[in-house]
């Protein structure tokens, strides 16, 4: 209750009352805010995104060469439950997950795909991937919630996370559907509107809307990849095409088609969120680099990389550590400098949100392994990659839960 409206009722007893004995108010307390775990990246509330951010933070460091503290590992490794699934954000690891407890499909792929980069997790993967194939869908896809009706973000998500343990998403089958045949299922033909693009699912009656966040997401699930692909090392020109190549790779490339398109004029994608007019969605242009350069190189990409360098700091650093991962997703996914990126060092804005990183590479990428001499197991490759959701393209940019416009 309101403290002012307590004062008021508590005035109102004396009066009517007569024989009330005065009452002070009590002078307003504020509730202490509970303190946020140290390893956690970010100062926000983490009830929503702990786990997305999290595992968005720890794949990109991994990517460009930073060597995460153990306590912010251990902190996600702690949120999954006995059954291997993760939620959103467990404010007390320690009890036991109940029905109280809403683990989803999208946080639990993002914590394999970071834990699988690390290295030397794999029984918290093994047991997350094995909860994942519990829960999809007939149509091969995946729902954010288990059960729920499969969507292009979630989908691609899981197949980020079957891809991160080595299993072939072509073969991971439901009633003989593969989540390869529910994205290809969500991708708009090449006529009408939209025409190349990926749906986030389909309305009430069947129908397919084009949604650029589900493509981005789309085009990098049907290619088979995670959060954080390197650029295709062919270039391929995006352009719609109703036949020729298998499936996937073909709603992938109309995809990518969709999204050049879509990026040409303002070298942004326009949120779609009510009340916004105009207004670039900085998330989901991030994401829209990435699967551009993962299907068809970094210089189908450059539009919007080039508007990325020049507008997205601000939007950073208002978002916090999952923002700071998916630029340097771009970055990675183009070839491009994280530690010069538009005049930004995204490497070092990222760490600064969390614990301080074990170890920094100074400069470059490498494909070594390096072993924790903590006794954590083996941690590293070291490589130029880069996660985030929204978004995730994928997840949270708003990306968990996403809502179709």
């Amino acid at each position: 209750m309101n403290v002012r409206r307590s004062a008021a009722a508590l005035a109102a007893i004396a009066v009517l009352g007569g024989a009330a004995p005065a009452v002070a108010a009590p002078a307003p307390t504020a509730s202490p805010k509970p303190a946020l775990p140290s390893g956690l990246y970010g100062r926000t509330d983490p009830t929503y995104d702990g786990v997305f951010r999290q595992s968005l933070a720890l794949l990109a460091q991994h990517t460009v060469g930073v060597r995460p503290a153990v306590k912010a590992v251990d902190w996600l490794t702690g949120q999954q439950c006995a059954n291997g699934a993760f939620a959103a954000y467990r404010a007390l690891p320690g009890h036991a997950c109940d029905a109280k407890v809403m683990v989803d499909t999208n946080s639990t792929a993002v914590a394999v795909q970071a834990l699988a980069a690390l290295g030397g997790h794999g029984g918290t993967t093994g047991k997350a991937v094995t909860w994942l194939k519990s829960v999809q869908n007939k149509d091969g896809g995946w729902g954010y919630n288990p059960g729920g009706a499969s969507d292009a973000n979630s989908t691609s998500v899981v197949v980020g996370a079957l891809a991160a343990v080595g299993e072939k998403p072509a073969s991971v089958v439901k009633d003989g559907k593969s989540p390869l045949d529910a994205l290809v299922k969500l991708a708009l033909p090449c006529s009408g509107d939209g025409s190349g693009a990926f749906a986030f699912q389909p309305d009430k009656k069947g129908r397919l809307a084009p949604n650029a966040d589900a493509t981005a997401a789309g085009v990098v699930g049907a290619l088979g990849l995670g959060l954080a692909p390197r650029a295709a090392g062919t270039a391929a020109e995006a352009h719609c095409t109703g036949s020729g190549g298998p499936a996937p790779a073909r709603a992938a490339a109309n995809g990518a088609a969709y999204l050049a398109q879509a990026t040409a004029r303002t070298g942004h994608l326009t949120s779609t969120m009510p009340g916004a007019t105009d207004q670039p969605d900085v998330g989901n242009t991030a994401d829209a680099v990435v699967a551009l350069a993962a299907q068809g190189g970094a210089a189908q990409a450059r539009t919007p990389l080039q508007w990325l360098e020049k507008h997205a700091g601000s939007w950073a650093v208002q978002s916090g550590p999952a923002a700071w991962a998916q630029l340097i997703f771009a970055a990675h996914a183009t070839g491009t400098d994280p530690r010069n990126f538009g005049g930004l060092d995204l490497v070092g804005k990222l760490s600064a949100t969390g614990p301080a990183p074990l170890a920094v590479r100074a400069t470059g990428a490498a494909d070594a392994r390096q072993k924790d001499d903590s006794g954590h197991g083996t941690w590293w490759f070291v490589g130029a990659c880069l996660v985030a959701g929204i978004g995730v393209g994928f997840l949270l940019s708003g990306r968990s839960k996403k809502k179709q416009p």
